[in-house]
């Protein structure tokens, strides 16, 4: 069963090591567990997940090994042991009840007969003492009672004496290609990273402490710097026309950012970079900055990072007079390649999904002006961004 459990892992894709597994295997040989379901998955996940990205995936499997109710019609007690169940029985049983599940033929009776009502019922059942369903006497389903109760398709027990929970776990994915919200965004974001302890002194450093204790015979407090993440953060964001539908992806990367990195400066801009850009959108006419103020301000490590679905007219990045909205004098070409000669790390993320940018003439434009560093704004996507931008 383990040895499945871990070779599941790895089809999945899941970069599960044998040193890993048996790091699990040791732990429960020395018995860290109590011998629960709940138990098992959170010392299993613990030993054998190392991103966070790759929960979706692990649960996914730990479900169809452990919990899957497909397994159900190869035989209810084929994967989970029948010591674990017992164990559960034991906590929350009372004494009147582990007598009435003997009296039906014991736990191994009380799993066979749930595999063949699951056999036996094909629909939805509601009240009753014998089909699988909802609100009944049955041994089977949810939302009634019975003292030998298998809770099937409910959030929680509402008496707490199922003996088995056998609902699907519910995670928030994190899987390199799912939907992305500001959770996901931040654990993408967390590779853009460097430490550095500057400043006062104001935290114990214990490995110096108990040296400085050891080598002189008596207490000597050792005091350093807080390590910081040091990187700072030029964002340009692109907003209105064709951007207005992907408001909520760029408002939840734009919280997830302010939240990372706490020296970062953003400012906005509409289809292509020209010689001004503005801080807030409903004053953009009025209170205009201009570029080059920003390539003058902001020093060279900085890491730029562009999102904009990129999506225009050619003209409106390769010709002067090309935006939309005023009169530029100088190609929004130009400001790119300014920026791209005074920042070495920077990085456009798109928006718009990749298997369409081929349609779109002006995207390739800019992707060439970034030194094709485009990127979508997937988790995977900014997983790689944040990799170049970490070089």
């Amino acid at each position: 069963m383990f040895m499945r459990f871990f070779t599941e892992l790895r089809e999945a894709k899941v970069p599960v090591t044998l040193r890993e597994y048996l790091m699990l295997m040791e732990g429960l040989d020395k018995q860290v567990i109590d011998r629960s379901v709940d138990d098992f998955y959170y010392l299993s996940r613990t030993a054998l997940v190392k991103d966070e990205k790759n929960l979706d995936r692990f649960d996914q499997v730990f479900a169809h090994v452990f919990k899957g109710m497909e397994k159900l019609h190869d035989g209810v007690t084929a994967d989970i042991p029948s010591e674990w169940l017992k164990k559960i029985s034991e906590k929350f049983l009372t004494e009147e009840e582990k007598a009435q599940i003997e009296a039906m033929g014991g736990f191994d009776k009380l799993m066979e007969a749930l595999a063949q009502r699951i056999k036996e019922q094909k629909e939805r059942h509601e009240k009753g003492d014998k089909a699988i369903g909802q609100g009944g006497t049955s041994p089977f389903g949810a939302d009634g009672y019975h003292p030998e109760g298998i809770r099937i398709g409910q959030d929680k027990g509402r008496h707490g004496r199922a003996i088995k929970v056998w609902d699907k776990r519910e995670f928030k994915n994190l899987d390199d290609h799912v939907e992305l919200g500001t959770r996901n965004i931040k654990v993408a974001l967390r590779r853009l990273r460097k430490w550095v302890r500057e400043g006062t002194p104001d935290e114990i450093d214990m490995p110096a402490t108990i040296k400085g204790t050891a080598e002189k015979g008596y207490l000597d407090i050792n005091l350093r710097p807080e390590r910081r993440n040091k990187i700072s953060v030029l964002l340009f964001l692109d907003v209105g026309g064709s951007m207005d539908s992907h408001i909520k992806v760029c408002e939840e990367l734009f919280s997830a950012a302010r939240s990372e990195f706490k020296t970062m400066e953003f400012y906005y801009f509409h289809n292509c970079l020209y010689e001004t850009v503005w801080k807030d959108n409903r004053r953009r006419h009025a209170e205009k900055i201009p570029t080059w103020d920003i390539l003058h301000k902001f020093p060279h490590d900085y890491k730029v990072i562009f999102v904009g679905d990129a999506t225009m007219s050619p003209y409106e990045v390769t010709y002067p007079g090309g935006s939309v909205e005023h009169w530029n004098e100088e190609a929004g070409a130009i400001w790119m390649d300014r920026v791209a000669q005074i920042y070495e790390h920077m990085v456009w993320l798109n928006p718009t999904a990749e298997r369409h940018w081929d349609y779109t003439p002006s995207i390739g434009v800019l992707k060439q002006l970034v030194g094709d560093r485009m990127f979508p704004l997937t988790l995977d996507g900014l997983d790689k961004a944040m990799r170049e931008l970490s070089r």
